[in-house]
């Protein structure tokens, strides 16, 4: 039998987790979408306040319930150190859901702020489903918009906007340990961009072509592919003349923000151009790798940059 589809979407609250999971339920017909808040609403069923009072508390009010809170450097670290410790009284449950939905042969999604990469074991599951961990980020101007949105939606408008600070430390101790335990982060951006760049990861749909594009195309030849066609730039590799071994860049752009940026140093930097010119030059074509959600839209995108001109038709 095929090996079932686990699909584990984390982030901060306000962040769009659980949008994006209904979406993704949908668009790849999975029938099992559960949210970490239940689950940890069952144990502290089972575990008393008592026992354990980072797990009665909020995910962003936690260290408040901490032992030698002395001991933390920063007020990031406190509030991150009781983060993790909320959690990690809900994660042994998510990975007995997990596990169970292995041996059924059940494709599932799980969304909630406590999936903290690092802190759950997937490795433990890696040999017996598609296992795929996804992190969700956001600037915080959207992240503080978003956030405010919720809590109105959920009625929660007075306590919890009074720890955006706190949640904004989340944010940022996910993405710092998504990092460090090489879990996909994706920017939180419209949800067909964030749909597109997840289904990117999972689907997969990657091809190698031969860009023959200027340093004043390459604007346009990242619109076309990130900004139009939701896609990713994986890696460039320049096969110098007088060189044996090609120079390889992986560049793993996905989202207009990080595109963004990417062209802005180049244009704001004239070493940098000067450097990547130059490369051009030496290198006649770069060999790039490009990536999308599907391969309809992967065809899209080479068609769109071979009618500019863009690709090297050998």
């Amino acid at each position: 039998m095929r090996k079932p589809y686990v699909i584990l979407i984390g982030s901060a609250s306000g962040i769009g987790k659980s949008t994006i999971a209904a979406e993704l339920a949908k668009t790849l017909n999975i029938k099992h979408l559960i949210e970490s808040d239940f689950i940890r609403a069952v144990v502290r069923g089972i575990i008393g306040k008592e026992f354990a009072p980072a797990l009665h508390s909020s995910s962003y009010d936690a260290y408040k319930n901490l032992r030698n809170r002395n001991r933390y450097n920063s007020y990031d670290e406190l509030v991150s150190a009781g983060f993790d410790e909320h959690a990690s009284y809900v994660i042994p449950a998510l990975e007995k859901i997990i596990q169970r939905a292995i041996t059924d042969y059940d494709d599932i999604i799980i969304e909630g702020v406590h999936l903290v990469p690092g802190l759950i074991n997937i490795d433990q599951f890696k040999d017996y489903a598609n296992i795929y961990f996804f992190i969700l980020s956001s600037d915080e101007e959207a992240h503080k918009e978003r956030f405010v949105k919720r809590a109105i939606q959920i009625h929660r408008g007075g306590k919890q906007l009074d720890f955006f600070k706190e949640n904004r430390i989340i944010h940022d101790h996910l993405l710092a340990q998504a990092q460090v335990n090489d879990v996909n982060v994706i920017n939180s951006e419209s949800i067909e961009k964030t749909l597109d760049n997840i289904l990117s990861v999972i689907n997969k749909s990657c091809t190698t072509i031969k860009l023959v594009n200027s340093v004043d195309d390459l604007k346009d030849v990242i619109n076309i592919i990130i900004n139009e066609n939701n896609g990713s730039l994986e890696r460039v590799t320049y096969n110098i003349k007088g060189f044996k071994e090609p120079l390889i860049r992986n560049i793993n752009i996905s989202d207009g923000e990080s595109a963004s940026k990417f062209i802005e140093k180049i244009n704001e930097d004239e070493s940098k151009r000067e450097y990547l010119s130059e490369l051009y030059k030496l290198s006649n074509y770069r060999d790039t790798t490009i990536c999308a959600s599907n391969q309809e839209k992967l065809d899209k995108i080479i068609k769109e940059l071979n009618d500019k001109g863009y690709v090297l038709n050998e």
